[in-house]
C-alpha cells in the first residue's frame, strides 16, 4: 500500500511539474488568449470557463501530437476555437459556415477596439463568423491560419469578414444592457462574511457541508471538509477583509488586503449553497487574467505579489 502511495505521489508531482512547465511556456500568449475567449463568448465568465478548458485541453492533447509544436499561439487558439464551437453544437446552436462569395471591402479598423462591439460579437454574428472575425482582425492572424484553426479556406475566411464587419456597422450599440446592481443576501453568504472577516475559522466551517468542494482554478482541487483543514485551511483563515459585489452581472465574494497603495484585491471567489450548506466553493486566486480584469472593471489595485504567486 505505501509503494501504490508513493507512486500516486510521484506521478501528481510529476504531473503538476509538467503543468507549470506549460503554462510557464505558453504564459506569453494567456493574456491575448484570454481576451480572445471573453469575446468569442461575449461574456468574461463564460470566456473565463472556455479558457480553463482550453488550457486543460491544449496540455493533454499534447501527447497525441506527432511532432513538436512549432506555433504555440496557433495551437492555444486551435484549441479554444475548437473547444467553444463543440460546445455551440452541444447546444445545438447554428455554426453557420464561411462561403466564398464576393463581397465588397469595408474598412473597420477605426471602430476594432471598442469593448461594447467585441463583446456583443456573438449576439450578432454565427460563431465561425465570430471566430473569423476576432482572429483576423482583432488578434492578426494571417486568413491561412485561421482557415485552418476554423476548419475553412482563405477565400471563405476573407468573405465572412468582410460580412461580419458590414453587420457589425449596422449594428446599433447604443442600447444599454439590463445590469444587476445590488447583490443578493443570501443568509449563508452573510453568515460567512462575518466569519471570514472575524477570521473565526470554526464558525465558517460550520457553514460548509462535510463533502463540500473547494477549487482554486489551476491551484488545487479539494474534496471535502477534512481535505480543506488538512490543506488550504490548514493555517487558518489569511486575516483579509471580503464583501458581496455584483461582478459581470453576478454575485461574487471579493477578497481585499491592504497593500502599498490601499486596498488591493487578493481573491475572488464564488459558492453554491443547498439547504443552507456551502456545497461548492470556487477561487480564482491563481487566475492572472481574470483577477486583473475584474480589478480592473471595478477600479481596484491588484495584489501582485501573494505567495506562491508572484505576477510583479
Amino acid at each position: 500500500m505505501d509503494q501504490i502511495n508513493n507512486i500516486n505521489k510521484f506521478l501528481v508531482e510529476e504531473a503538476r511539474k509538467l503543468r507549470n512547465e506549460f503554462a510557464e511556456i505558453v504564459s506569453v500568449y494567456s493574456s491575448d488568449l484570454w481576451n480572445y475567449c471573453k469575446y468569442v463568448t461575449s461574456s468574461p465568465w463564460d470566456g473565463e470557463d472556455l479558457y480553463q478548458e482550453t488550457m486543460i485541453k491544449a496540455f493533454g492533447l499534447l501527447p497525441q501530437r506527432w511532432s513538436d509544436i512549432t506555433d504555440k499561439k496557433f495551437y492555444l487558439f486551435r484549441v479554444a476555437t475548437n473547444t467553444w464551437l463543440d460546445q455551440c453544437r452541444k447546444l445545438k446552436r447554428e455554426i453557420g459556415t464561411l462561403d466564398e462569395v464576393p463581397e465588397p471591402n469595408l474598412d473597420f479598423s477605426d471602430r476594432l477596439f471598442l469593448e461594447e462591439i467585441l463583446t456583443s460579437l456573438e449576439s450578432n454574428l454565427t460563431p465561425k463568423q465570430t471566430a473569423a472575425f476576432l482572429l483576423l482582425d482583432i488578434f492578426q492572424f494571417s486568413a491561412e491560419e485561421v482557415a485552418g484553426i476554423v476548419k475553412s479556406t482563405p477565400g471563405g475566411v476573407y468573405s465572412a469578414v468582410q460580412r461580419a464587419r458590414r453587420k457589425i456597422a449596422s449594428v446599433d450599440f447604443s442600447i444599454n444592457k439590463t445590469k444587476i446592481n445590488t447583490p443578493g443576501h443570501n443568509v449563508t453568504i452573510q453568515a460567512y462574511l462575518e466569519a471570514f472577516n472575524n477570521g473565526d475559522l470554526n464558525s465558517m466551517l460550520k457553514l460548509f457541508s462535510e463533502q463540500a468542494q473547494n477549487e482554486a482554478f489551476f491551484g488545487f482541487q479539494e474534496f471535502s471538509k477534512n481535505e480543506m483543514l488538512k490543506g488550504s485551511l490548514r493555517f487558518g483563515l489569511p486575516g483579509h477583509k471580503a464583501k458581496e459585489i455584483i461582478l459581470w452581472g453576478k454575485p461574487v465574494i471579493i477578497v481585499l488586503t491592504n497593500g502599498d497603495h490601499g486596498l488591493e484585491l487578493h481573491d475572488i471567489q464564488m459558492q453554491e449553497i443547498e439547504n443552507g450548506k456551502i456545497v461548492s466553493h470556487k477561487s480564482y486566486f491563481f487566475r492572472k487574467e481574470f483577477i486583473l480584469a475584474a480589478a480592473e472593471e471595478l477600479g481596484l489595485k491588484v495584489q501582485l505579489v501573494k505567495p506562491p504567486v508572484n505576477w510583479s
